[in-house]
């Protein structure tokens, strides 16, 4: 079933209010007010859409609202059935220091159509290469980028790979140094790293590592638009975490996702820029008017870009 065109600007509208709620904060060395405005905004907006939404990707469980929970219902309860996955403050770091690169997020598809997602890590691998046995999570980092440089027809010191810095990537940063492979090191938002795959213009050729699940399904929504491959598989770590993926209906533990088992049918995703960074410009704000840029993709419409509007405050 074909998503509405309306929902386009409905969720331009919400990601935009949202992103410019945290713009207020920027640099006010608080992420947790940061991410709360975004939270509030986000919600009072998505109640105003005419359809029956319930969040399956949102930050946390009921016990910890006020933040958007997953299972909470949103909208007028009218309208289409939907699955919606939301960051609302993707960077919260970013806000807080006032450092390039954050965004409000927000995917929508029909319902049981977006893999529900568990606030648990993920190790995932993405690039803009459609042809399959090219990358995969179960190869080595060698494998992967001498596949990929084969399939792009480049040498490996020719490609770029986004990763996040963390210690726990320590031992791939070394592998694809030896490789001579560029690398593009990100300190938040793999989201973000994910989605600069997309086009030549962001240099990057493939994204891999270990970041948040929530992330991974948010990535993957825009990334079937363009097309592109994704993989993830869950990581979990105590008997806590596999209990809440059983009650997601999440029973393999070590499943490997193919995109198109965590992304079906048609589907929106906004991601509008807080402050500027490799993706989209960040808010402005002149007077009583606001402007902000988002990137949207709308899959059976084949839309994939970046929007600008202005709005007032």
């Amino acid at each position: 079933m074909i998503i509405d065109k309306k929902f386009q600007n409905s969720l331009i509208n919400v990601t935009s209010r949202a992103a410019l709620s945290s713009y207020f904060l920027i640099g006010k060395k608080d992420k947790i007010g940061a991410d709360k405005a975004a939270v509030d905004t986000m919600r009072n907006e998505l109640n105003k859409i005419e359809m029956n939404g319930k969040i399956v990707i949102g930050e946390g469980e009921l016990d910890e609202a006020p933040m958007l929970y997953i299972g909470e219902n949103v909208g007028t309860k009218n309208g289409p059935v939907l699955d919606i996955a939301v960051d609302p403050l993707e960077g919260t770091n970013y806000v807080a220091n006032n450092l390039p690169g954050a965004l409000s997020v927000i995917a929508i598809a029909n319902k049981s159509n977006l893999l529900g997602a568990p606030e648990t890590y993920m190790n995932k691998i993405s690039a803009n290469c459609s042809e399959p046995n090219v990358i995969d999570l179960d190869f080595s980092v060698k494998k992967n980028i001498y596949n990929l440089a084969e399939c792009k027809n480049q040498k490996p010191e020719n490609l770029t790979a986004c990763i996040l810095d963390r210690p726990r990537h320590k031992e791939i940063i070394n592998e694809l140094r030896k490789l001579n492979v560029k690398l593009k090191l990100i300190s938040d938002g793999d989201v973000a790293g994910a989605l600069m795959i997309v086009d030549d213009k962001y240099s990057v050729d493939i994204f891999l590592g270990i970041g948040g699940g929530p992330e991974g399904v948010l990535a993957a929504a825009a990334l079937d638009a363009y097309n592109c491959h994704f993989q993830g598989r869950f990581i979990f770590n105590n008997d806590k975490e596999k209990d809440r993926a059983k009650k997601m209906g999440i029973t393999d533990f070590d499943k490997k996702y193919e995109l198109n088992e965590i992304i079906s049918g048609d589907s929106i995703f906004c991601a509008t820029g807080i402050t500027s960074g490799d993706l989209v410009s960040g808010i402005e704000v002149n007077k009583n008017k606001f402007t902000s840029e988002t990137l949207i993709t709308h899959k059976s419409l084949d839309l994939k870009k970046i929007i600008k509007t202005e709005q007032i405050i």
